[in-house]
């Protein structure tokens, strides 16, 4: 029980049931191995990788939580650029409402991707879904897969350059996509017995200069509970200053290493580029919040 009270977690994690190269077993050995006290599987629009893990068994020496990333757009008054990412945690798997609105999401996610393959086509690069298919495996397709194929192929040097010329938004092949309503994932969460927690904000970007904390404060307003503070890509005083909004607005602190496998090789379960830590009380809080032991 020590290690925990002095260790890390990892509570966003994604898995081969959306855009991970690791399937939920093999996560689950691997934090095992790592010494972290809690996780969760929080895949892109699918609660399967969640499902999965459960079947399979989670050992007594890690703690677990259900969960999800759900594919938002921002309320009308903040408007931004791309999705508006919502972690959910301790939801309840069979919940028929927020299944059948992930199911509409995977669809839509499944309809796009013919259309970027197309794109791709009509700009001279010669790949097939089928290829980028089999070379994926079994799983959910997106755009990480067909990043990584032309890499493979050796038609972009890297999967940031794959984003950055021809997949990000704005670019050529970007395909744009259905999303829910924020307020009304953040509702089907707590429906669904869970707190919703705003991902990442440093990877929102906001049309203007309006400020990120009017932004969790709308959604504070529609249910949100909680906020990303600590997330490699925050800087040590970005986690301070959103670890204090969180406080300030009476949120809960949440974080992960938004772990994706070899898609993000740079990115390590548990410790993202080296020195990450997202310590044991943040899973307590969760779990006192979630009244789970």
């Amino acid at each position: 029980m020590a290690y925990k009270e002095n260790g890390r977690v990892d509570l966003h994690i994604h898995s081969t049931a959306s855009d991970g190269t690791l399937s939920p077993p093999e996560i689950i050995r691997l934090a095992v191995k790592l010494n972290l006290g809690a996780i969760s599987i929080t895949d892109h629009d699918t609660m399967d990788g969640a499902k999965e893990a459960l079947l399979t068994g989670i050992p007594p020496a890690i703690k677990f939580l259900t969960g999800v990333e759900v594919s938002t757009s921002a309320p009308s008054n903040f408007p931004c650029s791309g999705s508006l990412h919502i972690l959910a945690y301790g939801i309840r798997l069979d919940d028929f409402e927020l299944n059948h609105a992930l199911e509409m999401l995977q669809q839509a996610r499944e309809r796009r991707n013919p259309r970027i393959i197309e794109r791709l086509n009509s700009l001279g690069i010669n790949v097939s879904l089928t290829e980028v298919a089999l070379d994926a495996g079994d799983c959910q397709l997106g755009r990480p897969h067909i990043a990584r194929y032309m890499l493979k192929k050796g038609w972009v040097q890297s999967i940031d350059e794959a984003f950055d010329k021809y997949l990000g938004r704005g670019k050529p092949a970007y395909v744009d996509k259905y999303r829910l309503d924020s307020a009304k994932a953040i509702e089907m969460i707590r429906g669904a017995g869970g707190i919703p927690v705003l991902a990442h904000p440093c990877l929102i970007k906001a049309v203007g200069d309006q400020p990120i904390e009017k932004l969790v404060l709308d959604l504070k307003e529609n249910g949100l509970m909680g906020l990303e503070a600590y997330y490699p890509g925050h800087s040590p005083k970005q986690i301070i200053q959103y670890s204090q909004m969180a406080k300030r607005l009476g949120l809960l602190i949440t974080g992960g290493t938004d772990f994706h496998g070899s898609i993000k090789p740079d990115i390590r379960m548990g410790s993202g580029k080296g020195e990450f830590f997202v310590p044991y009380s943040v899973y307590e809080e969760l779990a006192k919040a979630l009244q789970i032991e």
